[in-house]
C-alpha cells in the first residue's frame, strides 16, 4: 500500500511539472474568424505598431522581470466589421518571432480580440513589437490595438499599457 500511494503521488508531481506552452498563439481559434472571399479594393488598409514589454529592467540592466502581455485588437465601429491581414510579433532586436495567422481575419462590429504572451515567454524582451496589417471600410474606424502588461509577486504588482500607432 505504502509503494502504490508513494507511485501516485509521483504521478502527481510528474504530471504537474508537465511543460506548457508559453504563449497563447492561438487563443482563439484564428481558422473560424479566417476570411473566405477576397478582400475588396474599396477598403481602406493600414498598418498599426504596437510595443509590448515582455520584461522591464528592475534595479539595474542586468536584471529584468517578466510580463504577462495582453494585445487587444479591437473594432470600435458599431455596424462594420474590420479585418486583419497580418499580427506579426518583433523581438527587441527588430527579429520577427511568429506570426499570428496567414490569412486575414475578421473582427466583428464592438468585438475585441485578444493575444496573450505569457509570463515566461521571454522571446521579445524588453523592446518587443507588434506590427499589424489591416483594413476597413472606408467611412470605418481604424482598429485599435492596446497592450496591457501585468506582473504580481506576492502583495506587490506591476501593470501599464501602450497604445498602438499607425504607421505607414
Amino acid at each position: 500500500m505504502p509503494r502504490l500511494y508513494m507511485l501516485l503521488c509521483l504521478l502527481g508531481l510528474v504530471a504537474c511539472n508537465q511543460p506548457k506552452e508559453v504563449s497563447s498563439i492561438a487563443p482563439i481559434n484564428w481558422e473560424s474568424r479566417r476570411v473566405l472571399v477576397p478582400l475588396g479594393d474599396t477598403l481602406s488598409a493600414g498598418k498599426t505598431y504596437l510595443s509590448v514589454y515582455s520584461q522591464v529592467y528592475s534595479q539595474d540592466e542586468h536584471r529584468t522581470h517578466d510580463l504577462t502581455a495582453t494585445v487587444s485588437l479591437r473594432n470600435t465601429n458599431i455596424s462594420d466589421s474590420v479585418y486583419i491581414e497580418t499580427a506579426v510579433y518583433y523581438n527587441t532586436h527588430g527579429e520577427a518571432i511568429r506570426t499570428y495567422f496567414d490569412q486575414p481575419v475578421y473582427i466583428r462590429p464592438m468585438e475585441t480580440v485578444e493575444i496573450i504572451i505569457d509570463e515566461k515567454d521571454q522571446a521579445g524582451g524588453t523592446g518587443a513589437n507588434f506590427l499589424f496589417g489591416w483594413k476597413a471600410p472606408k467611412n470605418a474606424d481604424a482598429p485599435f490595438f492596446e497592450a496591457v502588461m501585468i506582473s504580481t509577486a506576492g502583495q506587490q504588482g506591476l501593470s501599464f499599457t501602450t497604445q498602438g500607432k499607425n504607421v505607414k
